[in-house]
């Protein structure tokens, strides 16, 4: 909403504030100034210049020399091309040379036309920035100013402060200049003076009633219908005063008439219609539904087909309007139009809404009927009209005014509570000066049953004013919202939250590695978490949008399942994705541990869940394969990748152990943990086979969990650089038969303890598995590699070991291995 400084300055005669001070206020009411323009600017060397002379150019056909007078008796020669130059006499607006125009973005130089060099140039609308185009140059009424007063000083309409305000839907009172003036009174505590309709000199004999007829057959959309007829006006140009504001507003000026119900629409926020009463068939006026695919043309020249639920307003014989959105090509202001019949009415917003985005038409008019305009202000913008259009068209106004009404909306009364005021504003408020504050705003205030309340009615242009709060916010906007204090709530203690960059980090992690990322709801049904064994949920929705959102998640794995089923229907057979976000479980601290003191709410013996941030990866499909047939994913694929991404985040190489105890998700033959220091950081293993039944995957797939707040807790390791080692190395290869219920990691264990510090690395290389290897058993193949220890941290006490002491240890391996029931392969 674009709003004239100068026009809010008529209605607030004695604001004594500046238009940052004025725009600073509004924007700490709820009516932010965007933005501010200053009009006028760059053009104080501008003059009012009298002709004196005007001769014919001597090289040019459509040039002029005109001789102006300026200050101190100057005069000065400027070549013209328009044709509307005045006589000798006539008062022109001249711009000297060395003048920047800011519309045009030009600065006058000496310039040759036709061969005669131009002292300046003599100014149009289009050049000052006060149209959008322009047939001449602008020629001001006699008397206007004396020669070399400053344009600005002699049209002070040319100079203005124009605010951007980003009006909320909730304040269509703000839509006009008059809503916004009234909120500025009231912060500023100075009168709003309102402009009364000055009763024309001379009226029509004719009464409205006794030309025009009007039947309103639908109340229920249109509680208030409005007409007023004037007669006998001359359609022509509006004055320059009222053609600039519009045109600075936004809206292009067309005849005096139009102009007038545009100016009333920015002034009062009230849309309304002038309809050329010759083109009223019948002179009725028709106020229904439309019929089903009703043809109407609209002012825009759109043939369209209406429906049963556009309101229509319609003449004798056809719709002339679309009610409260657009009017009908039929119906518009002709330059020999005489008579006008003005239409204000009242529409309910639902309606205007619906019809204006069933056709995409968004209007002036439609955007403050849908937030709702003051339904109580029709009589009064009609006999505006009325009289505006007496004073600029020459018309003469019938004396009366035709209303039908229905049932009209009804303002609400509000109790406002002192005790209540001061409660929800943290502050201690005059209540005097809320009441009168309450007032200002033009709202009925009345005594309450004690000397602390008051009953508030509702003023019909707020519709957004209904309870006591609604109330106490007005009392803060205008009070200032800068005004209230500042102060951070009590709250129960809680862990420091994770500022994101762990998941950051990770993240990338897992796309480095072929991992791609699926976002999954943080909702879930408990039905899914029972599926996958998860921990029952903690939290559970009061108000869910469906059912399947109806908890807080305590796994992922619902969400990853549905990310693999959905991938399976189309026809993904490789799937690598995973996710990342907190975990809503049973938490251990309870409510009154946590600063039950500060939040009496909330039961004191209340458990407080975690919110446990969490990696999960799903895997499923074949891996990929270049020289050979592809193999499905097992686990020491998912063992790869939670190494990996474990390994590079903490950078220490976690331990690979057998769970501790069932993970009831994972396949009990297959799970892994990840630990670091004997702390559990991960685990990973197929999806147990009940798990994959419950949720119809189908086939099996693979899961990898990481504990972040257990990784970040154990903090990033810093990388610490090793010197190569000098002294070459001595291998020794076992291969040993393992009963399948004995892990690798504790064969793995066994041998570097055997081994002793002359172990520099123990891995396993090998797994093998066929008839002959006995039944329950596989073949594990270790590699173990020996050197001395001080090889890199004492390079000059180090020496190159014998055969015989690796053989010595290597049989120290071999014993101990035999404890574990393994015993070397043939």
């Amino acid at each position: 909403m674009r709003v004239s400084f100068r026009w809010l300055r008529e209605y607030l005669p004695k604001l004594d504030a500046s238009p940052q001070e004025v725009a600073d206020r509004l924007s700490v009411s709820g009516l932010e100034v965007e933005e501010i323009h200053h009009e006028g600017t760059g053009l104080e060397s501008v003059v009012v210049s009298e002709v004196t002379k005007v001769e014919a150019h001597p090289n040019r056909d459509k040039l002029s020399l005109v001789t102006v007078l300026r200050e101190g008796g100057q005069t000065q020669v400027v070549v013209c091309g328009a044709n509307n130059v005045p006589a000798p006499g006539g008062l022109v607006v001249l711009a000297p040379l060395g003048t920047t125009l800011p519309a045009i973005g030009i600065t006058l130089t000496p310039k040759k036309l036709g061969g005669i060099v131009s002292e300046g140039m003599l100014c149009s609308e289009t050049e000052l920035g006060l149209a959008e185009e322009s047939d001449g140059i602008i020629v001001l009424a006699p008397g206007t100013a004396v020669a070399g007063t400053p344009v600005t000083e002699a049209c002070p309409e040319i100079c203005d402060t124009l605010f951007e305000i980003g009006v909320t839907p909730n304040r269509p009172d703000a839509l006009g200049h008059i809503g916004v003036a009234r909120d500025i009174a009231a912060m500023f505590d100075t009168p709003l003076v309102v402009p009364e309709a000055v009763p024309a000199q001379k009226s029509h004999s004719e009464k409205c009633a006794d030309v025009i007829s009007i039947a309103n057959d639908d109340t229920e959309r249109c509680p208030h219908y409005g007409a007023a007829l004037v007669r006998n006006l001359k359609i022509g140009p509006s004055p320059d005063w009222m053609r600039w504001r519009l045109n600075r507003l936004g809206i292009r000026p067309i005849s005096n008439v139009v102009d007038v119900t545009n100016w009333l629409l920015l002034e009062y926020g009230q849309p309304m219609h002038a309809f050329d009463l010759a083109d009223v068939a019948d002179n009725k006026i028709i106020i229904r539904r439309a019929s089903d695919k009703e043809a109407f043309t609209t002012l825009d020249g759109v043939k369209r087909e209406l429906q049963e639920d556009d309101l229509v307003i319609c003449d004798g014989k056809s719709p002339v309007a679309l009610a409260g959105v657009m009017g009908g090509e039929n119906s518009e202001i002709k330059e020999n139009t005489t008579d006008v019949l003005l239409e204000c009415a009242y529409f309910m917003p639902r309606g205007v809404r619906r019809t204006s985005r069933r056709y995409a038409l968004q209007t002036e008019s439609s955007y403050r009927f849908e937030r709702g305009t003051n339904w109580a202000g029709v009589s009064e913008v009609l006999e505006r009209a009325k009289s505006l259009l007496a004073e600029l068209a020459g018309g003469q106004p019938c004396p009366d005014s035709l209303h039908v009404k229905g049932k009209l909306p009804e303002s609400p009364k509000v109790r406002l509570r002192s005790q209540r005021l001061n409660s929800v504003l943290g502050l201690e408020v005059d209540f005097a000066r809320a009441r009168k504050i309450l007032q200002s705003l033009g709202l009925e205030v009345s005594d309450g049953d004690s000397d602390d309340s008051i009953v508030v009615t509702a003023a019909p242009w707020r519709p957004d004013i209904s309870r006591e709060e609604d109330l106490i916010e007005e009392v803060a906007r205008v009070i200032g919202l800068d005004e209230i204090p500042t102060a951070l709530p009590r709250i129960a203690p809680q862990p420091p939250r994770s500022t994101g960059l762990l998941e950051r980090e990770m993240g990338e992690l897992a796309e480095s590695i072929g991992l791609s990322e699926a976002v999954t709801y943080s909702f879930v049904s408990a039905a899914d978490l029972e599926k996958v064994h998860a921990p029952k949920p903690v939290v559970t929705l009061q108000n869910p949008l469906t059912e399947e959102r109806s908890v807080m998640r305590t796994s992922h794995l619902p969400g990853l399942i549905e990310v693999l089923r959905r991938a399976r229907r189309r026809g993904e057979a490789s799937v690598r994705v995973f996710t990342m976000g907190s975990l809503i479980l049973p938490g251990g601290q309870k409510q009154s541990e946590a600063g039950a003191a500060a939040r009496p709410a909330i039961a004191g013996d209340e458990v407080l869940p975690e919110e446990r941030p969490s990696f999960a990866a799903i895997l499923a499909g074949p891996r990929d394969g270049y020289l050979s047939r592809p193999q499905e994913m097992d686990i020491f694929d998912a063992k790869g990748f939670a190494l990996e991404l474990s390994s590079r985040f903490l950078r220490t190489e976690p331990t690979v152990v057998a769970a501790s105890e069932p993970v009831p998700y994972l396949h009990p033959r297959g799970c892994a943990e990840l630990r670091v220091d004997g702390e559990l950081i991960g685990r990973f293993g197929p999806l147990h086979p009940d798990v994959v039944d419950a949720t119809e995957l189908g086939s099996p797939a693979l899961i990898v969990e990481l504990d972040l707040a257990a990784m970040e807790r154990l903090g990033t390791q810093a990388p610490k650089f090793q010197a190569f080692a000098r002294l070459p190395s001595v291998s020794r290869d076992i291969s040993l038969m393992v009963h399948e219920d004995v892990p690798s990691g504790d064969v793995r264990d066994a041998i570097a303890e055997a081994a002793g510090e002359l172990a520099e690395s123990v891995e396993l290389f090998d797994v093998f598995r066929d008839k002959s290897v006995p039944a329950d058993h596989r073949s594990l193949a270790f590699r173990v590699v020996y050197r001395d220890p001080l090889a890199t941290t004492a390079p000059e006490k180090a020496r190159t070991l014998t055969d015989k002491e690796v053989d010595k240890n290597h049989d120290r391996v071999r014993r101990a291995t035999e404890k574990l029931g393994a015993s070397l392969r043939e």
